[in-house]
Formats: C-alpha cells, structure tokens, sequence
C-alpha cells in the first residue's frame, strides 16, 4: 500500500462519519443514475418530495433505534420491538375509531402502556434473571398474538384528522425555519459550554477557526434541509419528532447520571454493582424507555397509514 493509501486509511478510520458520508453519495449516485428521466431532463431520485418521503419512512425507523441504542449499550437485546410497534399502534386505532376516544386520551394511554409493557420485559429480564433474548423473543410472539385478537385481524380504519396530521402532516415553512434558527442557536451554545467547560479543566480543543468552520458548515447543512423540505411541502411532523428525540437522548447519554450509569452496566456489570448502582433497575429503566419509544413510532405508523393494521411492525 502506497504511503496515500495509508494515509487516506487512516483519515477514515479517524473520522468515519467522513466514510459514512462517501458510501451514502455514491449509493444516492446510483440511485440517481438508474432513475435519471431523459424526458424530464432530471433525476426522480434525487427530488425534494422523495426526500421528504425518504426521511418520514425512516423516522420510525430512527424512533426505535434511538432507544435500542441504549438496550444494546447495557448489554442486552430487545426482539419484540416490531411487534410491540404494531400492537400499540393497532391499541391506538381501536381507541381512535372504535371507541371514538379523544386525541389527548389515546395518546397518553399508548404512550403508557408502552412504557408498561417495555418495563415488563425489562423486570423479567433484570429482576428474574431470564435472558433478554428469551424474554423478547417470547414477548414478540405474545403481542402478535394479542393485535391479532384485539383487532380481529382485520384493518381498522378511518382515524380522525387530528390523529393523521402526526403522520403526514408537514410543519409550515416560517415555522421550519424558525425550528433551523433555534437548533442553529443550541448548537452555538453548546459548543460555548463545551469549550469553556474545557478551558477550565485546561483539556485539548479545536482552534476557533476550526470550531468556527464546524459550525459554519453545520448551519449550512441545516438551511439545505430546511430549504429542500421547505420547496415541497415542509418538515413532515414524524421528522420533527425524530430530531426530538435524538435531542433528548443525546443528552441522556451525555450530561445525565442515568446515561453513564448506562455505560457502566453494559462495560462491567459486577463492577457498577459493587460501586453501588442500581443495575437492576438501569436495565428496567431501559427497556421502558424502548417500549416508550416503541408506543411514538406504533402511533406516527398507524397516522402515517391512516389506518391500523395487524401486520404493522412486522417482515419490515
């Protein structure tokens, strides 16, 4: 290997999102050439309403893995996610048009129940000692189960207005803009923190001008976001939600005791134990949190579909 191809390996391997970020043009490449129109003189690929479309799909996606994140970092595993999803989504469209109950009143009861039946495995798996692969593998089968019952296993449908719009509906573009600014502004302050919570502690930084360009870029990859939703319809709502959430849960693992006691379960059990953790009630607390999340992305798919299915959540 020539002394550039060490050095670009190297390169890489420092900064992989830099990797990341190549193997994602060249797969939008191919996907831009292989959809390229010669009629309409441009690719169908790479359009602001697919995009937008692309980014809603993967939403849910990104709800799930947000909080799987931090199962996986404690050392367990979690199977019955997509199951979950589809049961508290289709709990969610029974109670919307079955019953005919109130926005506000399905939502917090999914969430709830969510929240319930992700501790459950979490207590099975941290109290009782049964392996968490056991526990989801099971509980995927049992929640399959009930959806099926409790929705007959037929589609249940319409789901009013105000439910729908968590789904597909898009923020305005004053709005989506107002949204950039104010996570352009966090941004800034964060970085204001950190530098000087460094400087106190006489800790290695980034030059000003380095610091300066990183957020210069930063903020400029946010206007094209804004710029490109904005030019079809806006920042669909599931996206919103989504940069939520990843901003609660960076935050979680990186400025919360709750987030280094995480950390400290999945590196060495016995260790944080005899330190003096709960670590029976961490790996609860983690599972809750992904039934929580498995409850966000169960309602934005059955808002998304208009409709409850028994098969959501489940063979992708």
């Amino acid at each position: 290997m020539t002394l550039t191809g060490k050095s670009l390996r190297k390169f890489l391997a420092e900064y992989k999102i830099v990797a990341l970020l190549i193997v994602v043009a060249l797969i939008w490449a191919f996907f831009a050439i292989m959809t390229y129109d010669p009629e309409m003189g441009r690719s169908q690929f790479l359009t602001a309403r697919n995009f937008s479309n692309l980014l809603r799909q993967m939403a849910i996606t990104g709800m799930l893995a947000s909080a799987m994140v931090f199962v996986i970092v404690a050392g367990e595993i979690d199977l019955s996610v997509g199951a979950l999803l589809g049961l508290l989504g289709g709990v969610a469209a029974v109670l919307d048009v079955v019953y005919g109950w109130p926005l506000w009143a399905t939502i917090s009861t999914v969430l709830l129940l969510g929240v319930v039946l992700g501790g459950f495995n979490g207590w099975l798996t941290a109290y009782l000692g049964i392996p968490s692969f056991i526990v989801t593998l099971g509980g995927q089968l049992v929640f399959r189960g009930i959806v099926l019952g409790i929705m007959g296993g037929v589609t249940i449908a319409p789901i009013s207005p105000g439910f729908k719009y968590i789904g597909q509906g898009y923020l305005p573009g004053w709005l989506g803009n107002v949204c950039a600014m104010v996570l352009f502004t966090v941004l800034i302050l964060i970085t204001l923190r950190t530098r000087s919570s460094k400087r106190k502690h006489n800790l290695q930084m980034l030059s000003p001008a380095m610091e300066t360009a990183r957020l210069l870029g930063t903020g400029i990859l946010i206007l094209g976001f804004i710029l490109i939703l904005n030019s079809y319809q806006g920042v669909p709502v599931p996206v919103l939600v989504l940069l939520v959430i990843l901003g609660v849960f960076t935050v979680i693992s990186r400025q919360t005791v709750f987030g280094r006691h995480i950390y400290a379960v999945g590196s060495n059990l016995e260790a944080t134990r005899f330190s003096g953790v709960n670590v029976n009630f961490v790996k609860m607390a983690v599972f809750a949190l992904m039934g929580l999340m498995a409850a966000v992305a169960g309602l934005t798919t059955t808002a998304r579909l208009a409709a409850g299915t028994p098969s959501a959540g489940f063979g992708g």
